[in-house]
């Protein structure tokens, strides 16, 4: 499993650069190759470092190593079929690196980019959806039990569409430049990694290409089903387009409306998977 880590950070940071390519070319604009956030990785790795002088030092350096801690166990929980509920714990820690992250570096873009990301935690409520719902379904919030439901009963993207949707707009709320990015918005510049440079950004540039590829194989696992690595793959890249044309056709919200739109979403789904429970 660990020899797996280092090909899925390469391709995580690959789909990053392939999510900046749609979105520029579906809005006129060339954009960066694809490659383009692998080279910013190795270029902050190499970069001069130091730590600023506003930061509490522990935790400006320590919520870096916990952002990808926390991604590598999601990828193992994902990739050994383990069960959602543990995912569901990496989301919630995900939001405490988040705030940490701002809060560490003493900056005031950091410090509202903190505070943000304790707003759109409403991003993490259609994941409830998600997990309510699957286990409706089929029995069991493994893995392991979901993927071999789907190899008997058919992909859950055709029989559970909605669940579906919930999943995908929390990865779509993870997404570089979405509509619920509201923790990176130009305004308060790069938001909760504003003073995090050189070695530390390419640590956390690493954590979250983990997080979008993780992010993606957990939609694929969970509604399509087990496939070959070649087809997961295409499946992932196929994912990940769709979400970049979401990002490139709609606007940033602001906090308000994100936490509205997603508790509205979340409560149309809980309808949804009350009428399943009844009807099953």
């Amino acid at each position: 499993m660990i020899t797996l880590i280092l090909p899925a950070v390469f391709i995580g940071l690959l789909f990053h650069g392939i999510h900046r390519k749609v979105i520029a070319r579906i809005q006129g604009r060339p954009g960066p190759p694809i490659w383009q956030e692998i080279l910013h990785t190795l270029k902050f790795s190499f970069k001069q470092t130091w730590i600023p002088k506003t930061a509490s030092m522990p935790m400006y350096v320590f919520i870096v190593a916990v952002s990808i801690a926390i991604w590598t166990g999601a990828f193992y929980i994902v990739f050994s079929g383990g069960s959602l509920l543990l995912l569901f714990a990496v989301f919630m820690l995900h939001k405490i690196t988040e705030h940490g992250l701002g809060l560490s570096s003493g900056s005031p873009y950091g410090k509202f980019g903190a505070i943000r990301s304790v707003m759109s935690a409403a991003s993490e409520i259609p994941l409830f959806a998600t997990i309510a719902g699957i286990y409706v379904v089929t029995g069991s919030l493994m893995i392991s039990d979901i993927t071999k439901y789907q190899e008997i009963h058919g992909p859950l993207l055709i029989h559970a569409f909605p669940i579906a949707i919930a999943l995908y707009i929390v990865i779509l709320s993870k997404m570089h430049y979405g509509p619920f990015s509201i923790i990176e918005a130009k305004e308060i510049v790069s938001g909760n990694r504003t003073e995090h440079f050189g070695v530390w950004r390419a640590g956390l540039e690493v954590a979250y290409a983990l997080k979008t590829f993780v992010l993606l194989a957990a939609f694929v696992l969970l509604f399509i089903g087990a496939l070959p690595w070649y087809l997961m793959l295409l499946a992932m890249l196929i994912l990940l387009v769709s979400l970049s044309f979401v990002c490139a056709f709609t606007p940033m919200l602001s906090p308000f409306d994100a936490v509205a739109m997603q508790t509205v979403i979340t409560g149309i789904l809980a309808v949804y998977i009350i009428f399943l429970g009844v009807m099953g």
